[in-house]
């Protein structure tokens, strides 16, 4: 493909609020994702990745951005915050943005919004064929042989929606905090085309596909992902 999309991985731990305050900016007018326009610009890629947010009345939210050569296409506010984010941060309210790019539907999000199988629904019925997730997945213990659950679960997500999913985790220990290494791209099918990834070593992982391929959702000669479903019934989880 002419183009690809990459995920930087969001920021660090932060320490405090007046912290994460120093480090926001507004979308408008934010050093990072002017040097992303210029790095999608240089390299001819679509960048996605998280950043520290200032709204334009002073909250702060842990947003993503999609930034291409032309610039910002598509900012995204997390709505699921994790732990002591939700001391630091506002939820965002808005359902993920789907962008149509040369390549493909892409659609974003952020980290722990990919553990609410309702909210990865939208964006496949919004119609992505690929959900970019920057995410910061702690380390928990996992069983001999098993792969961490937030891996699964992505994996489980694709399958139930047929997309793919990219997802870009940390590595390494910092401020005493360690990481999954979860860094995974998907396929439709819920089959790993790359990765997971070791959470020792920072890597790039690369892998060819045909985004349209999510477009078609028939899983046997009779039945779709998408159109069996029976909302009517599934009510009481929206309430």
């Amino acid at each position: 493909m002419a183009e690809s999309i990459t995920a930087p991985q969001t920021d660090r731990d932060l320490a405090s609020i007046a912290e994460a305050r120093a480090l926001a900016r507004p979308a408008a007018d934010s050093p990072a994702l002017r040097r992303w326009q210029a790095l999608a610009a240089e390299h001819h890629i679509v960048i996605v990745g998280g950043f520290c947010e200032l709204g334009l009345d002073g909250r702060l939210f842990n947003s993503a951005a999609l930034v291409d050569a032309s610039g910002v296409r598509a900012v995204y506010r997390k709505a699921h915050l994790w732990d002591a984010e939700k001391l630091v941060f506002t939820p965002g309210d808005d359902a993920p943005p789907v962008v149509a790019l040369p390549m493909g539907r892409v659609g974003v999000m952020i980290c722990y919004d990919l553990e609410f199988p309702e909210w990865v629904r939208l964006a496949a019925l919004a119609g992505a064929d690929l959900i970019a997730a920057p995410v910061n997945w702690p380390a928990m213990p996992v069983p001999a042989g098993e792969r961490p659950c937030d891996v699964v679960r992505v994996q489980a997500d694709a399958c139930v929606n047929g997309v793919f999913i990219a997802v870009a985790d940390r590595c390494r220990a910092e401020r005493g905090v360690s990481w999954v290494g979860g860094t995974v791209i998907v396929g439709p099918d819920g089959y790993p085309l790359a990765g997971p990834v070791t959470a020792d070593e920072p890597a790039v992982l690369v892998a060819s596909y045909d985004l349209t391929r999510a477009r078609n959702k028939q899983i046997s000669a009779h039945n779709d992902v998408l159109t069996d479903r029976r909302p009517l019934l599934y009510r009481q989880v929206a309430e």
